[in-house]
């Protein structure tokens, strides 16, 4: 990757929009149940749907989050896998930040 890439102001942009705990649990949350409705991230994220659905305005207008209408419910999912990964990615970085033994090391090797 070139350092003076344009994707590098991208790049920053996209880490400053997911610099708040509420849009990293929506991610979290679409990443582990696929696809939810307003009022079912809400709730998953301990905000109301009104709240919720502000962060998923932003989220949609970054390409982070997609929609699907039904009749008068809109369903979001994420949009790729690029921002989940970054999510899992940070949630890993903090656990070593936490401990000489995180928890996703221990996952990985039982699952191997």
């Amino acid at each position: 990757m070139d350092l003076d890439s344009p994707y590098v102001e991208l790049a920053v942009e996209v880490f400053r929009l997911l610099a708040d705990p509420t849009r990293v649990r929506i991610i979290l949350a679409l990443r582990r149940n696929g696809e939810l409705s307003v009022n079912r991230i809400a709730e998953a994220v301990g905000k109301s749907p009104a709240a919720a659905s502000q962060h998923l305005a932003k989220l949609r207008m970054a390409r982070i989050v997609a929609t699907r209408h039904e009749g008068q419910r809109v369903h979001y999912r994420l949009e790729n896998e690029h921002a989940s990964q970054l999510v899992a990615d940070a949630i890993f970085q903090a656990e070593h930040s936490l401990s000489d033994h995180p928890r996703h090391h221990h996952i990985e090797r039982a699952g191997a």
